[in-house]
């Protein structure tokens, strides 16, 4: 049988192959936290010899978006997501493998429960930090979440 982990991949493979192909991976997934990685190659460079934005932004954006599916479908109610802003910011080249990681699952469940009961659509912040193999900062990404019960 195969682990949540391996699934969460798996589906990452047939809904979103540009992160796949481009080596975007779940590593660890809870409630509370997400970690993803992704690893400088040539398929996901930029002519300056590092990691391409989008792609750290696809594996930052997992990160956070993981969470968000796994709690809506524990939650039990159909449920639609949906990213309604980001920024981000760069602060070194990304190279080597990247570890995203986000601590901000506590603030999905309210917001399903808010959700559910008023029928209304909700919106959340929620950040992922990129760090280098040497655990220096490369980029830090703020996704605003929006949520709605279909």
């Amino acid at each position: 049988m195969l682990s949540d982990i391996s699934r969460f991949n798996m589906y990452l493979f047939f809904k979103l192959p540009a992160a796949w192909w481009s080596g975007v991976r779940l590593r660890s997934l809870s409630t509370q936290q997400a970690v993803v990685t992704v690893k400088h190659r040539w398929i996901n460079q930029n002519p300056f010899n590092s990691m391409f934005w989008a792609v750290q932004g696809m594996a930052a954006e997992l990160s956070t978006g993981a969470m968000v599916i796994d709690q809506i479908k524990a939650s039990g109610t159909k449920i639609s997501m949906l990213v309604a802003n980001n920024k981000a910011s760069f602060s070194k080249k990304a190279t080597g493998r990247i570890r995203f990681s986000c601590q901000d699952g506590h603030l999905i469940a309210g917001a399903i429960e808010k959700a559910i009961q008023t029928g209304e659509g909700q919106t959340f912040w929620m950040q992922s930090v990129g760090v280098n193999q040497d655990g220096v900062v490369v980029s830090t990404f703020d996704f605003e979440w929006t949520i709605k019960v279909k």
